[in-house]
């Protein structure tokens, strides 16, 4: 594909002013009438450099018929480049009929929610650890520390399924520096989880805490589905270690849970 960087238009347009500005832009490459095949955005950002005349400023991501042809055309022009391989690639896969100990993640902030998101995916059947309770559970009880000043020592804005970052409104990384397209992962997931779409382009992408109390269950669901484990209040206490090699983990509830990889995926 073909990326147009820097398209400016007035914060007013319409998508009919968009579609009419990448036509005309591909007609400077030598790409007319039906040679475009679909265009989507990848950014959408306020250039207010100039206050009194401040516009939206556009990456697009355009498919056309004769790529090769329009590639050559392109050369030396600026604004134009070859869109980068944006595809996430997983790093392995679980080997059929392997005995090992499941890896364990403690932590269901960001990190451990994407890290057994990604191990499920990759078959590894994860069993992640959180402290604290499922998420409509630990907003219930956060609210209840927010109206009422009763504070759950393992369920609030701290611990719990989603970590902090639930009760943040969601903010999240412009992708503005992520050579390798790790972010981009991230907020595919987050589209399939319910998500609204323009995460994928908007600057300044945002969720919103109500939203994300769906999505963070629905990511559960599939990890479980994908034959991960999800164990709420239980706390890691403990690890035993053996000649310098991780062995288990000692667990609040009492029990032993043998281990041999553990990420620690608290925070973001």
């Amino acid at each position: 594909m073909l990326r147009l960087s820097e398209l400016k238009l007035s914060l007013e347009h319409t998508e009919d002013d968009l579609d009419r500005a990448v036509r005309s832009a591909l007609a400077q490459i030598g790409v007319k009438g039906d040679g475009l095949v679909q265009y989507t955005v990848f950014r959408r950002a306020h250039d207010a450099r100039k206050r009194s005349d401040i516009k939206l400023t556009y990456i697009i991501d355009i498919e056309v018929k004769d790529e090769p042809a329009a590639i050559r055309r392109m050369a030396g022009k600026p604004n134009w480049s070859v869109t980068p391989d944006m595809a996430y690639r997983f790093v392995a896969q679980a080997p059929q009929g392997d005995t090992t100990p499941r890896p364990v993640v403690i932590g269901m902030g960001p990190c451990g929610l994407l890290a057994g998101l990604l191990l499920a995916q990759m078959g590894f059947r994860p069993i992640i650890l959180e402290r604290g309770k499922e998420v409509r559970e630990r907003t219930r009880d956060t609210f209840g520390l927010w109206r009422k000043s009763v504070l759950n020592p393992e369920s609030n804005v701290q611990f719990g399924e989603g970590g902090a970052g639930t009760f943040s409104d969601g903010k999240l990384y412009s992708q503005i520096k992520d050579p390798k397209h790790y972010g981009r992962k991230v907020l595919n997931e987050f589209v399939r989880a319910g998500a609204p779409e323009d995460i994928l382009y908007k600057a300044r992408p945002h969720i919103g805490t109500f939203r994300l109390v769906s999505m963070v269950e629905k990511m559960r669901a599939e990890i479980r589905e994908l034959g991960g484990e999800v164990r709420f209040e239980t706390r890691v206490d403990d690890f035993d270690i053996e000649q310098g090699k991780l062995r288990g983990l000692k667990l609040s509830t009492g029990d032993y849970l043998p281990a041999e990889h553990v990420v620690a995926g608290g925070w973001a």
